[in-house]
C-alpha cells in the first residue's frame, strides 16, 4: 500500500463521491486510528461521525499541501482547505498537521490545529464537528 498523505486521504473522504466513507476511512486510516483536532480528540469511530457530519455539508472542496515532510513513520504538513458547502457558502481553513504513519501507510495518528481564514463564526469548529 502507498503511503498516506492528507491530499489524497481528504480527496477521498470529501471530494470523491464514488466512494462511500467506509471505504475512504479504511484505505487512508488504520483500525485503532485516532485523532485530536485543536485540543480535542476522536477515535476511529468518532472521526467516522465526524466525517459523515462534514460530507453533508461540502459540494465540493480542494486541499492545497503548502508544504509535506515524511520521515520514516512520522509524518507532517501544511495544508489549506478550500471547501464550498452545499448552502453555497465558503470556508477556508488553514490546517498544521504532525502525524504517525503505521508500517501499511495508512495514518495511525494525527494531531492538527486548525486557523480559519475564511467563512462564519459557526464554521469555525468544522475541522471537529459530529
Amino acid at each position: 500500500m502507498a503511503r498516506a498523505g492528507i491530499k489524497a486521504a481528504l480527496t477521498d473522504l470529501l471530494v470523491d463521491d464514488k466512494l462511500n466513507l467506509e471505504e475512504a476511512v479504511e484505505r487512508h486510516f488504520t483500525p485503532g486510528y485516532r485523532q485530536r483536532t485543536d485540543g480535542e480528540w476522536a477515535d476511529r469511530a468518532e472521526f467516522v461521525e465526524h466525517m459523515t457530519h462534514v460530507r453533508s455539508l461540502v459540494a465540493s472542496a480542494e486541499i492545497e499541501v503548502h508544504e509535506e515532510l515524511f520521515d520514516g513513520s512520522k509524518y507532517a504538513d501544511r495544508h489549506t482547505c478550500h471547501i464550498t458547502k452545499k448552502d453555497g457558502s465558503t470556508v477556508t481553513m488553514e490546517v498544521y498537521v504532525f502525524a504517525d504513519i503505521a508500517p501499511d501507510g495508512r495514518f495511525s495518528r494525527i494531531e492538527e490545529t486548525t486557523l480559519m481564514l475564511k467563512g462564519s463564526e459557526d464554521d469555525r469548529n468544522i475541522g471537529s464537528a459530529r
